[in-house]
């Protein structure tokens, strides 16, 4: 997909929403980490829609509940997502990567994913639905 977004990729529009614009912070990276495992040689499933390709592959992952998910993307309180619930979701393998390369260790790497995934899915869906946008347009939406 050619884009005009400099190489920014959902990753790094999540970490951007999370304060991690300078990707001094580990949970951009993690965030960043996690996707690119959860997308290697997919081609966006929700019709290019990054965000709801997300979505839909954390639920079927059993990373998340579609409970969860909905109240992120709803516009009531967040349910959280532990980081016990990170370690039982994910293979071994994909946490140690993720945490190899984000430059932390696999502990700190559940806990950053169970802190900053219902946050920054949060800030993506203001209206209380997964908006059916581009990365692209999902980037101007955030003005990052």
């Amino acid at each position: 997909m050619a884009s005009n977004n400099g190489g920014l990729d959902l990753g790094s529009l999540l970490g951007g929403l999370l304060g991690d614009k300078g990707g001094g912070g580990s949970a951009g990276s993690v965030l960043t980490s996690l996707l690119a495992a959860f997308t290697k040689g997919q081609s966006g499933s929700a019709g290019g829609n990054p965000l709801g390709g997300l979505l839909e592959q954390i639920t079927k992952s059993g990373l998340v509940s579609q409970e969860q998910v909905e109240s992120w993307v709803g516009k009531g309180e967040n349910k959280s997502l532990t980081p016990d619930q990170v370690k039982e979701a994910l293979p071994d393998v994909t946490l140690q990567k993720v945490a190899a390369e984000s430059g932390v260790t696999p502990d700190q790497a559940a806990q950053d994913i169970a802190g900053a995934l219902p946050t920054a899915v949060d800030k993506l869906t203001p209206d209380g639905e997964v908006p059916g946008l581009t990365l692209d347009q999902l980037v101007e939406q955030q003005k990052l």
